[in-house]
């Protein structure tokens, strides 16, 4: 058997859902911190000329993606034209590499605007793209508030990054 935990819970208890990986959000995704867009490098899978591509680190599906502009901005209506044009485009291109990648039946898109509005990182907008299968929606984030993500980010972003360049 393994280990005593706290609650009487055992690591070899069949109602535990081992990812120590998500560690890292629950210690540090809601810490006050620089923002997530600018100047970062982890995970982004493509650059254009005003924004970029970026796996999102904590998914809601495998393959979530955000787009944002280079630029710190956080009014949707103070992008300029080239910018809302390159980040649509790469909406679009993010969508047709997802397909080829990983065969989604659908998307979800969205946008969250201000922390009102859910937004994480109100201060520089970027769009979600979430893949989407029929039957993607389980029992797991209902029931045990745990999402299912089925390959690594590592995995996910160096196949993302070749299918950009082609």
């Amino acid at each position: 058997m393994g280990k005593k935990k706290s609650a009487g819970i055992k690591e070899s208890d069949s109602r535990i859902l081992w990812a120590p990986w998500r560690s890292d959000y629950v210690t540090h995704a809601s810490k006050p911190g620089k923002c997530i867009f600018c100047g970062n490098n982890s995970h982004v899978v493509f650059r254009g000329k005003y924004s970029f591509v970026m796996l999102n680190r904590y998914p809601y599906n495998a393959g979530h993606l955000m787009v944002a502009p280079y630029r710190h901005v956080a009014d949707l209506a103070k992008l300029l034209p080239a910018e809302s044009r390159e980040m649509f485009s790469l909406t679009k291109k993010s969508m047709n590499v997802l397909k080829k990648m990983l065969h989604p039946q659908g998307f979800n898109l969205g946008m969250n605007i201000g922390s009102i509005a859910g937004a994480g990182y109100a201060g520089h907008l970027h769009v979600h793209i979430v893949p989407r299968w029929a039957g993607d929606t389980n029992f797991m984030p209902v029931i045990s508030k745990t999402k299912v993500i089925s390959e690594s980010l590592k995995k996910t972003e160096k196949q993302l990054s070749r299918l950009f360049k082609e």
